[in-house]
């Protein structure tokens, strides 16, 4: 009586489960995307044929699959499959899911396949505690996350699992989603009988991101709002537009992507791309990043790749920095595209990037020498008998204020680190400097470099 009861209580359980909950593919038949990873001969696909279970730590973007393959894999080799999420379970859940793994595996020689949600937000602590259990067998781990697993997981937990990357699921994927969904009787909204008009569902699939339990989450949402009419409910476009409410940006700018974005950022600028270097900043801003760590970033693009090829670059990032601190991230928005607008189309030079580099390497890797005597500073009697001083030759008693004297010590005399581009303002530069002798071989060799 009890058993009838309980699978009674799961019937209902599942029948009032969300809509992205009740289509979660039972094989792997129905499973959508993800083809690199579980089309014929892929891994995930062997290991399910084969019955068979590795730890694993699915890497991708939210509703790409990952929970439903990790179900999957439990279910192809009859293992236990004990859900955990990592926002809400600590190392007391895992205590009580290894005793009960170690008597599930004593009493029945069944395997226990522990899926942990959203595995990066647990801390060194707790992650180092499921270790010794993986290592002994006690546990098949599958841990998801959407953060890069390199930053985020442990690197001893991480060299005992196999990293499976999920990618963003297509248009086409997500379409195939939403028309099971329509069309699914039992677990899905085809009775009543529901329509998609046209446009509703190419905008229903754009807003979804390559996320399918955010476009049946928004599917469902507009359906239920929609009234009976002859006995069946059409969505139009305005009713997914409102269960939106605000598209989702793919960003996270404690992870990966805050890496990856202004990296792409900076790759635009460097390639003289306006239209790059505008995408990936509203990429950035409008996914939550730091308007300062953006600021403080193309600050440093003025002076690593434009220079004193526009000298006024670096003042127009500052100010750029200034205006978002003083108006904040809303209005100041608008001063970084402006900066970075003024970057891409700006003359590029490296020059004085390149020539600071050496300047650094050498200081590390060559004696110290002391100053040239006549570079010294002669502030006291003793001094001026030592030396110090003399020999200088002050720059405005000759023309143009060029006078040829080293200024280097004495272990790098003729070297040569800053070589003007004749990109921009640079060029002019050049000019000023022609008359310096001859760089050094080794100069040379750098600047080719």
């Amino acid at each position: 009586m009890e058993d009838m009861f309980s699978a009674h209580a799961a019937a209902a359980r599942a029948n009032e489960a969300p809509l992205a909950a009740r289509m979660r593919p039972r094989t792997l038949d129905e499973f959508v995307g993800q083809a690199q990873i579980v089309g014929d001969g892929r891994l995930l696909r062997r290991l399910i044929e084969r019955d068979q279970l590795l730890s694993l730590i699915l890497w991708g973007p939210p509703g790409t699959g990952k929970t439903t393959l990790a179900r999957l894999l439990a279910q192809a080799s009859s293992a236990h499959f004990e859900p955990l999420s990592a926002v809400s379970a600590g190392v007391a859940d895992l205590r009580r899911v290894v005793k009960e793994a170690n008597e599930r595996r004593g009493m029945y020689t069944k395997r226990t396949v522990l899926f942990i949600d959203e595995i990066h937000r647990w801390n060194k602590a707790q992650q180092d505690a499921v270790l010794p259990h993986v290592e002994d067998g006690t546990v098949v781990l599958i841990g998801a996350t959407t953060e890069n697993p390199s930053f985020e997981i442990n690197s001893a937990l991480l060299s005992r699992c196999r990293v499976i990357t999920l990618e963003a699921l297509s248009d086409d994927d997500i379409g195939a989603i939403v028309d099971r969904a329509l069309a699914d009787r039992e677990r899905g909204l085809g009775q009543p009988p529901t329509t998609l008009t046209a446009d509703a569902r190419s905008t229903l699939v754009n807003l979804a991101n390559g996320d399918a339990r955010a476009a049946l989450t928004a599917l469902e949402a507009a359906a239920l709002a929609q009234p009976l009419q002859d006995g069946t409910r059409q969505i139009d476009r305005d009713a997914i537009i409102e269960a939106y409410q605000r598209r989702t940006v793919a960003y996270d700018k404690n992870g990966e992507l805050h890496y990856d974005g202004i990296s792409a950022l900076h790759k635009s600028v460097r390639d003289s791309d306006p239209d790059g270097a505008l995408y990936w900043l509203g990429r950035m801003l409008e996914g939550g990043e730091d308007p300062l760590y953006v600021a403080r970033r193309v600050i440093r693009m003025a002076v690593e790749d434009i220079g004193l090829a526009e000298p006024n670059a670096l003042a127009m990032c500052v100010a750029a920095q200034q205006a978002v601190h003083f108006m904040g991230a809303g209005e100041g928005a608008l001063a970084l595209a402006q900066a970075v607008v003024f970057l891409a189309q700006a003359p590029k030079s490296n020059a004085v990037y390149r020539a600071y580099g050496a300047v650094q390497q050498d200081v590390a890797e060559t004696r110290n020498d002391p100053v040239p005597l006549h570079l010294r500073n002669a502030a006291t009697g003793l001094m001026r008998g030592l030396g110090y001083g003399a020999g200088y030759k002050y720059a405005h008693d000759y023309a143009d204020a060029q006078v040829e004297q080293e200024h280097l010590p004495a272990n790098l005399q003729g070297r040569r680190y800053y070589e003007p581009t004749s990109h921009g303002y640079e060029a002019s530069i050049q000019q000023r400097l022609a008359w310096r002798t001859t760089p050094s071989a080794a100069s040379s060799e750098e600047t080719d470099a």
